[in-house]
This record gives structure tokens, C-alpha cells and sequence, in this order.
């Protein structure tokens, strides 16, 4: 399976496409967005990805200021997260002049929208789509997604897999463009999330929806869960882009920074040219050492001609030279008559012998 965003085809063979999620980092500054997109082109990110949402219908004031304390990674927020989602919302003004950066620099521009007004607005700007997480059973939206037509990235956090499955299904029914997700959705950045990422769902995702495009939307440090989820068969991966781990914000934290961004790009494509081939043959850089490390048959003593070939007279040694009986031949060998003398250590050819 394999699709297309922007000019890049996905799936399959193709490089892994590595989207920066620059999120709320942009932290109310169109400048800083505008430079964030071009750090990540210089880092490697194949796509820039804002969120587009709008406070008052993305949240409850009333549902969280109700409840007994924030929880997870909001419990560290200083501010209420009512006020955390408007002071990281994007207006939606600064779509065309986002657009036109990752158009200046060559890098794909896509969002997430989290209401009906801004899955339409930025219908006319982005060749691909992203759901969030807490957008997977909000079916309607999913839907209206699905039907302008383009790509959908949809990522699977905090879900099983009847949640998935419905998602999946909706989007399927309108559209067969679909990058599906991997992701879990703690932002807490501890060492102790490797222990819930559970890349193997992704072979689970392969074997139920062959024709989806699998992805990793993935927020631990490091680079291990990148590359376990591209062995595994993820061409698109999303992380969460800052130039600054220290700045305050709620997507810092545990966002990747140029120097990181770049070499998780450089280990995946080494990785993409490592896993290679699933046919085994002698690789073109291994013809010189299947000769000096793999053995043949070599007189183990001067034979003389008209000798018949016993065990004793054979030694099994490296070098296997080109055109030499090689050690899975022995018994056939054994019994043979000589016709030419062959020195001590020569390697053994069937040209040299005859029947008895």
C-alpha cells in the first residue's frame, strides 16, 4: 500500500516521512513559527504540522475547573487549561502565511483541526490531514475529514482496538487514503513510557487493515521507538519540534530540537538502507569474503595420478578459490581416481579426477 502527500509517495519502499509537529511551540509568535518550519526543513522533516483549534471548542472550562486537580502531564501546568489551549491556539489568519514558509523552504504544510470550522478553512492549504488521539471516537468529525478527499493521518493513542476499528472503518468507507498511527499519548517524557509504546500493535494493525499505510506518532526521547516502528513497517513518522527543550510551553518538554531531529533522520536512513532486501544472497560487498573465509577441499598430501581419494588425503581450509569442490562435496569425492598429480595443498577441482 502505498499513497501520495504532496510530492512524496509513501509506503512500501519508499523513505520514511518524518513530520515535525511544531504544535503549541510556536508559543503566540508567528516569527517563531516561521522559524521553527525552516529549522525543521534544515533538520530533516519532510512536513510541518500545526494544531488548529479554538479554546472554547476544544475544552470545557467548566469540566476541568471542576475537576478534584489536573492530572498527567496538565498537573505541572501553571495555568488553568482553559488558558493553556488559548494562548497555544493558532488564529486561523496565519494559515496562508504558514502555508507560503514551508512553500519557501520545500517542506509539505498539513494541520490538526479540532472542530468543523477549521476542517473546512484549511481544506484549501493542506494535501493531508491529521487526527489527534482524543479525536478517534468523535466519529462525525472523522468523517468530515475523510471526505475532502486527501490523506488521513490518524493516530491511536489512549484507544483499544474497537475504538481503532470504528475509526478505521468510517474513514475506509469514505476514503482509502489512510496512515495509520501507532501512538501513546503520555507527554510526560519519563523513561518509564518505553514500557507502554507496544510497537508490536503495529503488526497487529498490518495483519487487520493491509491496505492503510502504518505510522508512529511518538513522544518518547531518544530514538529506539522510531526505529523499532520503521523495522516494523512504519513509513511516517510524527514528532513534536522545538529549537529549545527548555523553553516554557506545554510541548517542549518532550519535543525533539534540531540536533536530536537530525540524527533520528540519519539513524532511520542508515536503518532503511540496513533492512535492505528480504532476499538472502552473497551481498556485493561480501564477494571477496566468501572466498577467504569459507573452505574447500585441498590435498592434504602430494597425490600421485591413478590414486584413489580416501578421508586422509583431503584437508577442509580456507581459501574456497573459484572453481574448488567445496566441504558439502566431501563424500562425493572419496573414492575417485586421480588423473594428474596434485601438489600438497592445492585445492581440489573435478576436473582433476575420474571414476574408478
Amino acid at each position: 500500500m502505498e499513497l501520495k502527500i504532496g510530492n512524496r509517495l509513501i509506503g512500501g519502499d519508499h523513505p520514511t516521512y518524518f513530520i515535525a509537529d511544531i504544535a503549541a511551540n510556536h508559543d503566540g509568535s508567528l516569527e517563531r513559527a516561521r522559524m521553527l518550519i525552516r529549522l525543521a526543513k534544515e533538520a530533516g522533516a519532510d512536513a510541518a504540522k500545526f494544531q488548529n483549534f479554538q479554546a472554547p471548542k476544544i475544552v470545557s472550562d467548566y469540566g476541568f475547573s471542576h475537576m478534584d486537580s489536573q492530572v498527567s502531564h496538565q498537573a505541572k501546568w501553571e495555568k488553568s487549561v482553559s488558558e493553556v489551549y488559548a494562548e497555544a491556539s493558532i488564529p486561523f489568519e496565519w494559515t496562508p502565511v504558514l502555508k507560503a514558509a514551508c512553500d519557501e523552504v520545500g517542506i509539505d504544510y498539513f494541520s490538526s483541526p479540532y472542530d468543523f470550522e477549521a476542517i473546512d478553512m484549511l481544506d484549501g492549504y493542506v494535501p493531508a490531514y491529521k487526527i489527534g488521539s482524543g479525536d478517534i471516537n468523535w466519529i462525525e468529525a472523522v468523517e468530515r475529514i475523510a471526505s475532502k478527499g486527501k490523506p488521513v493521518l490518524l493516530a491511536t493513542g489512549a484507544s483499544d482496538i474497537g475504538d481503532v476499528q470504528r475509526a478505521v472503518h468510517a474513514i475506509l468507507n469514505i476514503n482509502p487514503r489512510l496512515v495509520l498511527m501507532q501512538c501513546n499519548t503520555n507527554y510526560t517524557a519519563e523513561d518509564g513510557n518505553f514500557d507502554n509504546i507496544h510497537l508490536n500493535v503495529l503488526k497487529t494493525y498490518a495483519s487487520m487493515f493491509p491496505e492503510v499505510v502504518l505510522g508512529l506518532s511518538d513522544h518518547t526521547h531518544g530514538h529506539a521507538t522510531v526505529l523499532g516502528a520503521v523495522t516494523l513497517g512504519a513509513r511516517v513518522v510524527e514528532k513534536h519540534f522545538t529549537d529549545d527543550n527548555n523553553r516554557v510551553g506545554p510541548d517542549h518538554p518532550f519535543a525533539m530540537n534540531p540536533d536530536t531531529w537530525f540524527a533520528m533522520v540519519k539513524a532511520t536512513r542508515q536503518l532503511e538502507r540496513a533492512l535492505g532486501s528480504g532476499d538472502k544472497f552473497v551481498a556485493a560487498n561480501e564477494q571477496e569474503t566468501v572466498i577467504i573465509q569459507r573452505r574447500c577441499l585441498r590435498a592434504a598430501r602430494e597425490i600421485e595420478p591413478g590414486e584413489m581419494i580416501t578421508r586422509e588425503m583431503i584437508d577442509v581450509l580456507r581459501p574456497a578459490t573459484p572453481g574448488a569442490i567445496l566441504p558439502y562435496d566431501i563424500s562425493e569425492v572419496i573414492g575417485l581416481t586421480a588423473l594428474v598429480r596434485i601438489p600438497n595443498g592445492q585445492a581440489l577441482q573435478w576436473t582433476q579426477f575420474g571414476d574408478s
